[in-house]
């Protein structure tokens, strides 16, 4: 009895220790499995380029002249035809090198002051933008909403249409003694013939975009019980936003065309009363130089403008 109760203890021992080593063996076995599953850390290596063949290389050098090879011919043309001219009349019209030999002169000091009426031709285009800004913001600010109502509701397009029509071709030297007699200066008659000249390029471009949003559009924000501001914003913005940005545009070069006539007649300081003024003392270098620099300029505002309005162009996606 006594032997019975003892060695049972012995006997359980080895059963204890195997069951221990059975949940080690399974622990062991799962993590093994544990550790077998897991995915394997993507290695990436890198891809080499391939090889720009020929043929590659001959495709990138036909663009590249593409590019560059017809402005220089536009540009040699221009200068070729400027020496016979020049040649013809007996020295009235300096040749291209004398121009340029003058350019260097003249651009060696653009902001230099000697007087209220001679200052450097840098001190002259800052004052033109100036004006140019002035008056081309007070039209934005006018002829973008005033197109978009305009495009909205069809009795005011009838109503402001015919004096549109009116008023638009209108020359623009016409608006200054109207702007000479009301402001009673130069400067902001100046400015109200840029305003009234550029206005109508925005007011006409954002009415007819808004006039050819879908009526699908419109009858949906309708549906919806949307408010006219949430239509103007959600609706009718993108999709005349084109549209707006191409009467800015004209109306930038509208502006700087007009901003050199306006000055020529009012004096002061700018690009146009240079160019004026140095007719009256007869320095036909000069006036080149300056003819020069007014289409360089707006080249500069039309490829800015032209940028911003491909960033704001969206296109459709093919699928």
């Amino acid at each position: 009895m006594v032997s019975a109760v003892f060695h049972a203890p012995l006997d359980a021992a080895p059963t204890a220790q195997n069951a221990m080593n059975n949940v080690a063996a399974s622990a062991l076995s799962t993590g093994s499995r544990a550790q077998n599953t897991s995915k394997p850390v993507p290695t990436t290596t890198p891809v080499a380029r391939p090889a720009r063949t020929p043929r590659d290389w001959a495709a990138l050098s036909r663009s590249f002249w593409m590019a560059v090879l017809p402005p220089l011919c536009g540009l040699g043309l221009l200068i070729g035809l400027w020496a016979v001219v020049s040649g013809t009349t007996g020295g009235s019209i300096p040749s291209p090198l004398e121009t340029w030999k003058q350019a260097l002169d003249v651009f060696s000091n653009p902001f230099y002051r000697n007087g209220p009426n001679d200052q450097g031709v840098g001190w002259n285009v800052l004052m033109s933008l100036e004006r140019v800004a002035v008056g081309f913001g007070m039209a934005a600010l006018v002829g973008i909403p005033a197109g978009f109502v305009i495009g909205r509701f069809a009795f005011l397009s009838r109503m402001f249409n015919p004096l549109i029509s009116l008023l638009r071709p209108v020359s623009p030297l016409a608006w200054l003694p109207i702007g000479l007699l009301v402001f009673k200066g130069a400067n902001p008659a100046a400015i109200w013939t840029i305003f009234i000249c550029s206005i109508w390029p925005m007011i006409i471009n954002t009415a007819v975009g808004v006039q050819r949003v879908p009526q699908d559009y419109m009858n949906v924000a309708r549906v919806l019980n949307l408010s006219e501001w949430k239509i103007a914003t959600k609706i009718l913005f993108p999709a005349v936003l084109p549209y707006m940005l191409t009467g800015v545009r004209l109306a930038v070069g509208t502006a700087w065309l007009v901003i050199v006539a306006a000055e020529m007649l009012t004096g002061g300081v700018g690009i146009g009363f240079w160019v004026w003024d140095e007719w009256n003392n007869l320095n036909v270098k000069n006036i080149i130089i300056a003819i020069f620099v007014i289409g360089i300029v707006g080249l500069l505002l039309e490829m800015a403008l032209i940028k911003l309005a491909t960033a704001f162009t969206f296109e459709e996606v093919k699928t």
